[in-house]
């Protein structure tokens, strides 16, 4: 099959902006909460590669839990600090590549709240996530390839 082309001297369609070249739509909580923990999913299918990297059953262990607890303490400031940046803004929730259109000192925080909300998310995945593979590892069978060397 063939795509049709474009034959002429038409302009590319560019992304809707408003007066202040931000992107529109806005993010939304539920967006930024959704890819969140979508991220925090893969972030702990990605935990449980890393953690067969530590071959010593002890080690693992204490990778695992390490890797909860500072998750879980990720996770608390992340959406404290991000939800309050966000009632802050007051609807004015901008994206990374809107970094360009920051005009004062206090706008950077209509960035970092929509930051700080999915990496708290993120890590409220990861952290019982890599609470449970603990607990796997912890709970597996002498001299088995999840249990370590």
């Amino acid at each position: 099959m063939t795509a049709p082309q474009r034959t002429g001297s038409e302009p590319v369609p560019r992304h809707v902006t408003d007066e202040d070249g931000v992107r529109l739509p806005r993010l939304r909580l539920k967006g930024v909460v959704v890819r969140g923990a979508a991220q925090g999913i893969a972030a702990v299918a990605l935990l449980s590669v890393a953690m067969l990297f530590v071959t010593d059953h002890h080690d693992r262990e204490t990778f695992l839990s390490v890797a909860a607890g500072l998750s879980a303490v990720s996770a608390g400031v992340g959406i404290v600090i991000g939800a309050f940046f966000w009632a802050v803004c007051s609807g004015d929730i901008r994206r990374w590549r809107d970094w360009r259109t920051v005009t004062g000192q206090t706008e950077g925080v209509t960035i970092m709240a929509p930051a700080l909300v999915r990496t708290g998310v993120l890590a409220l995945v990861l952290s019982p996530g890599a609470l449970g593979l603990h607990h796997l590892v912890d709970n597996a069978a002498y001299n088995t390839w999840l249990y370590g060397s």
